[in-house]
């Protein structure tokens, strides 16, 4: 049976009508990705308000590697709901708020003490990261890579990417951002080797400590280990080790922001510790509240306890709400059965697409890690020219067609898949289908066959 049932074309009428009034009540301002609204949610189900049954392979921006309301996660919200919803971890204590912070101390890499604050989402959570290294170092500069999305306060917009879609308009920005380029063996420069593109960035990262900022003025390293926005970009195990060999060298400290590719997302809890570099400080957020909103900075302790008390807070970070949701949803993506899903998911999605590379020359690249891939689409395969409409057109097809998935890269000419973890094969190959199906034939309407010569 096809867990794709559509009932309405997309969106319904029901639908249609939401929209409208959000359209009225809500600034224009917040994009909508597909023209559905949702009623429930269960695993990798989604059902619209028109009862048409859609497979997401979104998962809320990343949010849910445990699926829509897994039933832990629902269990123990429903039980703390009704013991205490708020209390700010900065007027009382309470034991989920300990809880999460023992976790995430004993689960992050790195044999040393570490400490943990909580926050609220992955921008707030990446900005007490930089407060704390500034603290701890004494120091402002921060560098920060071509590609990244840190967030969208006034500080995470300086040290985000992609200045069309998230700065155009909202200057000036924070000060002692310092940006350079980080290696996307993709798209390798015409006349080098990979080998030598990775040896001039690794050199180039270098050289920033020269042409961008001094050591002496280094507070910190910022990275995403696969960059997310940017395309989901797996940064090179030696360029993760010249950043640490830096920070190390210079008394900078190392923060890999794993908002995105974190919480199990890429078949480990932590994307990083597919290299073995250990970072002095993790960002989480997204998949780590199951669905609900916090963030977490876990660090080195000394490097935690460096600014002055009271010097970080935040009235809901650890909420107990979201707390518990949390500890659920770390429970689920520490087992060993959560984190094998990642690579079948890997597994399926290059099984499922790499024959198109024979015969659609648009589909330029597959990568990725675990439950964290893209497709990237491009013109032409040497020049590699982004083809951003492509994947916007491809976005609304597969909604029509019941799978709910969204754009990613630089030039917004990816599409991504953050399916759920344990979304089952035939969902997840029914899914991918219809995607198969709906780059075939949009590809056909875009780019004709030749026709064949007449014959005389």
């Amino acid at each position: 049976m096809a867990h794709i049932q559509l009932k309405t074309p997309i969106p319904g009428p029901a639908s249609v009508a939401l929209n409208a009034r959000r359209q009225v009540a809500v600034t224009r301002a917040m994009a909508q990705a597909i023209p559905i609204a949702v009623k429930r949610a269960h695993g990798a189900l989604v059902e619209d308000l028109d009862g048409n049954m859609l497979i997401d392979l979104a998962g809320g921006i990343g949010v849910l590697a445990v699926g829509h309301t897994p039933q832990r996660v629902v269990d123990a919200i429903q039980k703390q709901a009704a013991e205490l919803i708020h209390m700010c971890a900065m007027v009382a204590n309470y034991e989920s708020h300990v809880e999460l912070a023992e976790m995430l101390n004993r689960l992050t890499p790195g044999d040393f003490a570490k400490k943990t604050l909580l926050a609220n989402g992955g921008a707030e959570a990446v900005e007490n990261a930089v407060k704390i290294a500034r603290s701890y170092t004494g120091r402002a500069g921060i560098i920060v890579f071509e590609g990244a999305y840190h967030g969208r306060t006034n500080l995470t917009m300086a040290m985000t990417s992609k200045y069309g879609l998230f700065k155009k308009g909202f200057g000036p920005f924070a000060s002692e951002i310092y940006r350079i380029a980080v290696p996307n063996l993709y798209r390798t420069p015409n006349g080098m080797s990979q080998e030598d593109y990775l040896a001039w960035s690794i050199a180039n990262l270098e050289d920033a400590l020269v042409s961008h900022v001094d050591p002496s003025a280094l507070a910190a390293i910022v990275i995403e280990p696969v960059i997310g926005e940017g395309g989901f970009i797996p940064v090179p195990k030696a360029f993760l080790e010249k950043i640490r060999e830096i920070c190390t060298r210079e008394g900078a400290v190392m923060i890999a922001d794993e908002v995105q590719s974190g919480s199990g997302r890429t078949g480990r809890l932590w994307a990083i510790e597919h290299t073995g570099v250990v970072p002095d400080m993790v960002i989480s957020a997204k998949s780590l509240g199951g669905g609900m909103p916090i963030s977490a900075i876990t660090g080195r302790a000394d490097i935690m306890d460096a600014p002055h008390v009271s010097g970080v807070g935040s009235t809901y970070g650890g909420n107990p709400l979201a707390c518990v949701a949390a500890i659920e949803a770390l429970k689920i993506l520490s087992h060993p059965v959560s984190l094998i899903n990642a690579p079948r998911i890997e597994k399926k999605i290059r099984e499922t697409f790499e024959p198109l590379l024979k015969d659609i020359p648009a589909l330029g690249d597959i990568r990725g890690i675990g439950g964290m891939m893209v497709l990237e689409f491009v013109k032409d395969r040497v020049s590699k020219e982004p083809w951003s409409d492509f994947v916007l057109e491809l976005v609304q097809m597969n909604a029509r067609k019941g799978v709910i998935t969204i754009r990613a890269g630089l030039y917004t000419n990816c599409l991504r898949f953050l399916p759920a973890l344990n979304t089952p094969d035939d969902v997840l190959e029914e899914a991918l289908a219809v995607v198969v199906s709906n780059i075939r034939e949009l590809y056909a309407r875009l780019v004709p066959a030749p026709l064949e010569p007449v014959s005389a």
